[in-house]
C-alpha cells in the first residue's frame, strides 16, 4: 500500500475567508514547505486579514459553551477512533503492550503525529515511560499554513474521551511576556498535530490541561526566544510542567534513505544539539515535518536543566502498511 495524500482549497461561506483544508492519509503529516508553495500564498492571504495577536473573524470558526469556546476534533475517525470505548480500548492496549518497567521524570518529550495504527506503539512506549504532569505544553506545527506564526489557543479541547481545558494561568503568563507567542484560534482549527497527542495523555493523567501552541516555519533566533519565552515561564510557576514536541520524521522516502536521514537528526537530538538538527534538516533537505517545535523543546530543555536524551523507539510506516518504498518515519524521545 502506498501512502498518499491529497490536498483540496475551500472556501469558508460564512467567513468569506479562503481556507486551506489538507487531508492527510493517517501515515503522515505532509508538510513538505518546500513543495508545496500553495501554503504560503493562502498563509499571506490569511495573515493580511490578522493583527498580532487578534485574528479578525475567527468566532466564525469555533463553537461556544456559555463565554467558552469550544474546540472540536479535526481528525476524529481517521487518525484514531471517534468512538470513545473503541479510542479508550485501543489507548490502553497500546499502552500495555508497550509500557516500559519504570517511569522517569522528563523535562520533554517527542512523540509522532500520524493515524494511531501507524505511530501509536511509539507514543505509547514514549509516554508510557514518563510521568505526566497535570500541565502539557504541546508544540505542534502549522501544517495548513493559516493564523499566527506562533498561536496558542485557550479554547476547551472537545476529544472523544472528554474535554481538555487550557492552563489559563500559564497561559496568560506566556501571552503576556512580549514574545512571538499570541492567542490565535484558526491555527488550530484543522490541525492535527496536537490533537492526536491529546488522547494518550488523557488516559495517562486524567486531570489534564493543556497550553497548546502551533509553530510556523520561523527563524532559529525566533526558535531560541520562543524556548526561553516558555522555559522562564516554566521556571517561575510552583507546578510540573511537561513540554511534548509533535513530529514525524522523513516523509516518501524508501526505508534505507529515511532511516539514514533520520538516524542524522536523532543523534543530534541524543547530543541536546537543538542548532544541529535544525541545520542538518535545512541543510540535507530532509522532510521532518516539526523541526520548530522539536528545536523549541530541545533549547526549553536545555535552559531547565536537561543533561540527556534518549531515543525510546523509531520506526517507519512501512512496519505497518507492508510498504517499504515509501515510508515515513516516526520517532520517540525522552529528554531529562
Amino acid at each position: 500500500m502506498s501512502v498518499t495524500s491529497s490536498c483540496r482549497i475551500q472556501s469558508d461561506s460564512k467567513s468569506g475567508r479562503l481556507l486551506s483544508l489538507i487531508q492527510n492519509d493517517p501515515a503522515d503529516c505532509r508538510f513538505c514547505y518546500w513543495k508545496h508553495n500553495i501554503t504560503l500564498r493562502v498563509n499571506l492571504l490569511l495573515r493580511s486579514l490578522a493583527s498580532e495577536g487578534n485574528v479578525r473573524g475567527w468566532k466564525h470558526n469555533n463553537q461556544y459553551k456559555g463565554d467558552t469556546m469550544i474546540r472540536q476534533p479535526a481528525v476524529a475517525d481517521r487518525f484514531y477512533p471517534g468512538n470513545p470505548t473503541q479510542l479508550s480500548q485501543q489507548i490502553k492496549t497500546l499502552l500495555t503492550v508497550n509500557a516500559l518497567p519504570s517511569k522517569r521524570k522528563a523535562f520533554a518529550a517527542i512523540c509522532p503525529h500520524a493515524g494511531y495504527i501507524y505511530s501509536g506503539r511509539v507514543a505509547a512506549e514514549t509516554l508510557s515511560a514518563i510521568e505526566i504532569p497535570k500541565t502539557v505544553v504541546l508544540l505542534g506545527l502549522n501544517h495548513h499554513g493559516q493564523g499566527a506564526p506562533v498561536a496558542l489557543s485557550l479554547a476547551d479541547w472537545h476529544m472523544p474521551l472528554g474535554e481538555v481545558s487550557v492552563n489559563h494561568k500559564v497561559a496568560k503568563m506566556l501571552l503576556d511576556a512580549n514574545s512571538p507567542i499570541v492567542h490565535d484560534e484558526v491555527a488550530h482549527k484543522y490541525e492535527h498535530s496536537i490533537e492526536v497527542q491529546i488522547p494518550f495523555l488523557q488516559v495517562l493523567q486524567p486531570d489534564l490541561n493543556i497550553i497548546p501552541i502551533v509553530l510556523s516555519h520561523v527563524s532559529y533566533p525566533m526558535c531560541e526566544e520562543i524556548a526561553a519565552t516558555i522555559a522562564g515561564v516554566i521556571n517561575t510557576v510552583s507546578e510540573d510542567i511537561l513540554i511534548i514536541a509533535s513530529t514525524d520524521m522523513s516523509h516518501y522516502e524508501s526505508r534505507e534513505s529515511a532511516t539514514l536521514k533520520d538516524t542524522q537528526v536523532l543523534q543530534r537530538i541524543e547530543q541536546l544539539n537543538p542548532r544541529g538538527v535544525y541545520d542538518i534538516v535545512h541543510s540535507k533537505r530532509i522532510s521532518m515535518c516539526g523541526i520548530i517545535p522539536v528545536s523549541v523543546a530541545l533549547i526549553a530543555a536545555k535552559s531547565l536543566g536537561a543533561t540527556s536524551a534518549e531515543v525510546i523507539r523509531y520506526t517507519d510506516s512501512g512496519e505497518a502498511s507492508g510498504d517499504t518504498n515509501q515510508v515515513v518515519g516516526y520517532a520517540g524521545v525522552v529528554v531529562c
